[in-house]
């Protein structure tokens, strides 16, 4: 955030700086990479805009517009800041793939989709309609993950790998959430008004699921890989199949954090 025109330091991105800096040091032929990404900027929203601006930019808008465009909504919307910092530790903290907190910054297009939905959802919610709509087209073009400008994200959110992730105007998607590549949160037709999934807290959600519909899938829960999810799924259950019938009750704990895909048939009175 800025204080008197100046980003304050933070912890996360101090460490964000370590690494990269080692890195550097490890990788010579990066060093150019490294400082223009990270080590050249002041603050972790600086950097971000810079990374988020060379990926959308396009030959009418250049990256020193997008920029311009990025730094707009971050710098007028405190909360972009603080769940970009929640993201950063959730993809840290759940993906095995990645060794440091530096790495979903630098290299990983879904954390990359959803920083930049957060913009377009800052010029949504302030009827700037046009300049999020670009910005939803760019992100669909350059990283293939399409997110209607107009859905409500939470934070602490894990995209993995996220090709393909299609997320439609009126989806809420809550806290601690993680979904996996191909993913669909659609409607069902040309229904208008409140049409999309609501995606409570802690939910996690396979490989290609596809969720149709003003349906609520309930806290914890977990949608198995290649489901088609076209009713309510009760809080802490998981769901299988097309279409998606319950199978296990989880009881407790939230599928989302705890990243756990595989799915033990249950079989037997109740959940």
């Amino acid at each position: 955030m800025r204080t008197d025109g100046t980003w304050t330091v933070d912890s996360l991105w101090k460490t964000i700086r370590e690494e990269v800096e080692i890195e550097a040091r490890k990788e010579p032929l990066l060093t150019n990479f490294y400082h223009g990404a990270v080590l050249s900027h002041k603050s972790l929203e600086d950097a971000l805009t810079f990374i988020l601006a060379s990926k959308l930019e396009s030959t009418t808008v250049p990256a020193i517009s997008m920029r311009d465009v990025l730094e707009e909504a971050f710098e007028n919307d405190p909360t972009i800041s603080k769940f970009v910092r929640t993201d950063i530790k959730a993809v840290k903290d759940r993906d095995p793939a990645c060794p440091g907190y530096s790495t979903p910054v630098l290299y990983f297009k879904g954390f990359h989709a959803l920083q930049a939905y957060r913009a377009a959802h800052y010029f949504w919610s302030r009827e700037r309609y046009q300049i999020a709509l670009f910005l939803q087209s760019r992100i669909s073009q350059t990283l293939q993950v399409d997110i209607h400008p107009g859905a409500r994200i939470g934070c602490g959110i894990l995209l993995d790998h996220a090709t393909g992730v299609v997320i439609g105007e009126t989806a809420v998607v809550e806290d601690n959430v993680s979904m996996l590549h191909g993913v669909t949160l659609g409607g069902t037709g040309k229904e208008k008004g409140d049409r999309h999934p609501k995606v409570r807290r802690g939910v996690l959600i396979g490989v290609g699921a596809t969720v149709l519909g003003n349906i609520e899938i309930g806290q914890g829960a977990k949608i198995g890989a290649g489901s088609l999810v076209l009713k309510n799924i009760p809080p802490h259950c998981t769901a299988v199949g097309v279409p998606a019938e319950v199978v296990k009750g989880l009881r407790t704990g939230q599928a989302g954090l705890e990243m756990d895909h595989s799915i033990d048939i249950f079989h037997g009175d109740g959940i």
